[in-house]
């Protein structure tokens, strides 16, 4: 029984991912190939203007235009050339693959550092900023995206295989970053360009030679085992070689992506504030130092109590060691460089306001706390003529205490009370207590005062 359903389970596979009816002959495979190797003529003048296309998108930001350039490039031929030639052992069709694509690649370059010389706009946009840091994806960008060229070329029904193909794997805009990078003497986008465009193009042309082995095309006649295997062995080593630089970019990507969700996390449990809003937040690197930066609006808070709060929690959120920058009212556009007028006029109001109405509060403060100690007297007095008869008048004050030799200040709650007949001991630490209750105060000094005083 187990027998019969494995047999089924792989009849079923066989059947639908069988590519050998679907394959067409090896010379016919070959001879479209090899047609798409040679550069020359108008395979140079398309290359050129697929160049310039590609070098506008980028300048103009547009995706759309960029795509466009892409379809137009006759750059995977040689690529794909390349690897059928390792696959078959034809070591003349590897020599021309490679001159090939060198003159390609040179001329494209030449072609984007001229333009963007005399381009009036030099600004890095999203889309070559994209084409600067390779990952190890863009080398499994390449690897499927080769395979499905070598498929859709070895197939009869070929489709939209090969513009998919150029589309996904994006030849053309490195290059053309890296003449931007050129252009501008920056070549921390040249290389980091030219390396993408290296990863693309050596895993398309590996994925090009495995897949011409899956296929069992035939090679040379005449074949030197031993070069051969020389051959293989330069492949899988340029393979694993261009791989290595992607996997620490990659780590390096994944550890900055986590930095950041980290440092969004903090900021929206952490900085959480009655009256004070995060305006704008920014996590960044910056040789090698971990800065976090909040700009804060509305009431101003205490920054060196508040930024020693926030830096305890940084640990755990995984931030340990990371800087905290926490800018708030006339110095939230500290460090920025406003593009607009109504911005500044908007931050500067905004701080005077908030400043305005910190005053307001602290205005409002001390009148609630004044009329409450007057008429504090006047709520309790209908009970004291009950509780404690013996009470002619009474005031609740709170004043402010300076301490001659620590130099501190220290505010005490004090009745001022005048007695028609003194209190014993028992009645006095009952209307102590009972002061204490109805007040909502833990401690009260009681200071007798003489009725004299009281009708001043």
């Amino acid at each position: 029984m187990n027998t019969r359903l494995a047999s089924r389970i792989s009849n079923f596979f066989i059947n639908y991912f069988t590519l050998t009816p679907d394959l067409e002959p090896q010379e016919q495979a070959e001879q479209s190939i090899r047609e798409g190797v040679s550069f020359r003529g108008t395979n140079i003048l398309i290359l050129i203007v697929a160049v310039l296309i590609a070098s506008l998108g980028l300048n103009t930001n547009s995706t759309a235009v960029i795509i466009g350039a892409m379809l137009i490039s006759p750059l995977m031929g040689p690529i794909i050339g390349l690897g059928l030639g390792v696959g078959v052992h034809d070591y003349e069709l590897i020599k021309r693959c490679v001159r090939n694509l060198c003159m390609a690649a040179g001329f494209s370059v030449l072609a984007s550092t001229v333009y963007f010389l005399i381009s009036p706009v030099n600004e890095g946009h999203s889309e070559l900023l994209a084409r600067t840091s390779p990952t190890i994806y863009d080398v499994l960008i390449g690897f499927f995206g080769g395979a499905a060229g070598i498929i859709g070329l070895g197939s009869k029904n070929k489709g939209n295989v090969i513009p998919g193909v150029a589309i996904a794997t994006a030849l053309m805009p490195p290059l053309c970053t890296a003449g931007y990078g050129l252009a501008t003497w920056q070549l921390n986008y040249f290389f980091g360009a030219f390396y993408l465009f290296l990863i693309n193009s050596i895993y398309i042309a590996f994925a090009t030679f495995i897949g011409v082995k899956l296929f069992k095309y035939k090679g040379q006649d005449t074949v030197d085992n031993a070069r051969a295997n020389r051959v293989r062995k330069i492949v899988y080593t340029v393979a694993v070689l261009t791989m290595l630089p992607s996997i620490w970019l990659t780590y390096r990507m994944l550890q900055d992506n986590k930095f950041i969700v980290n440092a969004n996390n903090f900021v929206s449990r952490e900085c959480v504030f009655p009256s004070t809003q995060v305006l704008s937040r920014e996590a960044y690197i910056e040789n090698g130092q971990k800065y976090i930066r909040i700009a804060l609006m509305g009431k101003i808070l205490p920054a060196d109590s508040l930024n020693s709060a926030l830096s305890s929690r940084l640990e755990f959120f995984n931030l340990k060691g990371t800087k905290l920058i926490i800018v708030q009212g006339d110095a939230v556009n500290t460090g920025s460089t406003m593009t607009s007028s109504a911005s500044d006029i908007y931050q500067l109001a905004q701080a005077t306001i908030t400043r305005q109405q910190t005053e307001i509060d602290s205005l409002r403060q001390i009148l609630g706390s004044e009329s409450s100690a007057r008429s504090v007297g006047l709520k309790i007095s209908p009970e004291l003529k009950v509780l404690f008869p013996q009470i002619k008048d009474i005031a609740v004050v709170s004043p402010v205490f300076a301490g001659i030799e620590s130099e501190e200040l220290d505010t005490v709650n004090v009745a001022l009370v005048s007695y028609s007949s003194r209190l014993n001991a028992s009645q006095r630490e009952k209307f102590e207590e009972y002061l204490k209750a109805r007040l909502g105060i833990r401690q009260i000094s009681i200071v007798e005062v003489s009725p004299s005083v009281t009708k001043l």
